[in-house]
């Protein structure tokens, strides 16, 4: 099972970053060592002092492919979830200086919240899916996959010209404005189109 993770996918989400808006996909990966499911707390590692959330959603691919066609996409995956991407975003700072990769600062342990999924023909608009997190029950990240720079049809076709794409591998497909840093004794929880997908406490 491979997990593949969608930087600066959102305008906005780039821009408060300081970085630039991309022509391409922006693509990193987390092994399977980085999920955290089943609502398990997430223990603030002692390798950085600047972890931050993003909220994003998940497509679960559901057959087999490589060299996609964009118009066949939508036959790859039938699930949609939520989870978050932990960044320690001090990490990442120091390795893009560096002109390092960002595997440190992206792909430890549990960094990758996972929720629950919902199939996706229960929802009313795939190209418009609103989701949102919320910290201690008060709201501070939401969004819209209208926004995406890069659809969830495309990310498919351009991931499987590079990587076979395999049943059960994840696409974490990038998150909106409005990350920010977490506390121990902080409880997130994340909802997409008002349906509660998870809960994650910090420990």
């Amino acid at each position: 099972m491979k997990i593949f993770c969608v930087g600066r996918n959102y305008a906005l989400h780039a821009k408060e970053l300081g970085n630039a808006v991309p022509e391409a996909p922006v693509i990193f990966m987390k092994p399977s060592t980085a999920l955290l499911k089943d609502d398990k707390p997430f223990y603030y590692p002692e390798f950085s002092k600047g972890i931050e959330f993003e909220c994003e959603v998940v497509l679960k691919i559901c057959k087999n492919g490589k060299h996609i066609a964009e118009k066949f996409a939508k036959d790859y995956y039938q699930e949609i979830g939520l989870g978050i991407d932990f960044t320690a975003r001090d990490l990442q700072s120091q390795l893009k200086e560096k002109g390092l990769p960002w595997e440190l600062a992206k792909a430890f342990d549990n960094s990758a919240v996972l929720g629950n999924f919902v199939d996706k023909n229960t929802l009313n608009n795939l190209e418009a899916i609103s989701f949102e997190m919320t910290k201690n029950k008060e709201l501070i990240q939401a969004g819209n996959t209208q926004d995406v720079l890069f659809s969830f049809d495309y990310l498919i076709h351009f991931l499987s010209t590079y990587f076979t794409l395999s049943t059960g591998d994840l696409i974490y497909t990038g998150t909106p404005a409005g990350v920010g840093k977490i506390a121990i004794g902080e409880v997130y929880e994340g909802y997409l189109e008002g349906q509660k997908m998870f809960t994650c406490e910090i420990k």
